[in-house]
């Protein structure tokens, strides 16, 4: 009798480790795309490094590749604007898939900023470090490029490769869905992050999203 109690308690506990690796994303769910839900996927008209390959899908695939890297978590100051060592933080993934596909962020936030001082409210510019601040890419991606909604059920107005805001955190949407529709978050949050494409973007409040661009 005494075993048989201690078998059922094993496989509740084993049953209770699975259901919360799940819950966490430790064990990762069943992948959908926009073939799924019958979603047309988004193509570029624009190729702006002429590659050959439509920006939005460019950006995707330049920050898959970004992020295969690895880059460990930490927040520091370069004076070549984009980190040149395995470092990194969340306006870097950004920065670099957009980087590849022809856009220079550095260049085109600081030149923004000049033209619009008064909307950035900076006191000290400094190109190097102003592109890497989520405040200044909210602004500038506002100002230059395409907004769409920030409601997530409204699934079919989420590309893979638009860009989305948070409070105080930035990422790329990936092409991958959860059973919802609801797309994956390309980011770097921390360092303790195992995964950079994540189903993570339900745990957020809908008030913490302030910001989904698509490039223009």
């Amino acid at each position: 009798m005494r075993k048989k109690v201690i078998i059922i308690l094993i496989i509740i506990l084993v049953s209770i480790e699975i259901l919360l690796f799940y819950i966490f994303k430790i064990i990762p769910n069943k992948q959908y795309t926009n073939i799924d839900f019958n979603i047309k996927t988004y193509i570029s008209s624009i190729d702006k490094d002429n590659d050959e390959i439509d920006d939005q899908t460019d950006i995707l695939n330049n920050v898959k590749r970004y992020i295969k890297t690895k880059p460990k978590y930490q927040s520091k100051y370069y004076g070549t604007g984009y980190p040149n060592d395995e470092y990194g933080v969340c306006t870097d993934v950004v920065a670099f898939g957009l980087k590849d596909a022809g856009y220079d962020l550095m260049e085109s936030v600081n030149e923004d900023i000049i033209k619009n001082k008064e909307k950035y409210n900076i006191e000290i510019i400094d190109k190097n470090i102003d592109f890497r601040r989520v405040k200044n890419l909210d602004i500038y991606f506002k100002n230059n490029h395409i907004s769409l909604t920030t409601d997530l059920s409204k699934i079919e107005e989420w590309q893979g490769g638009d860009i989305i805001v948070f409070k105080d955190h930035i990422g790329i949407i990936s092409d991958k869905r959860n059973k919802k529709g609801i797309p994956f978050l390309i980011h770097h949050a921390n360092n303790m992050q195992v995964k950079y494409e994540e189903d993570v973007l339900e745990l957020y409040d809908n008030d913490y999203i302030i910001g989904h661009y698509r490039i223009s």
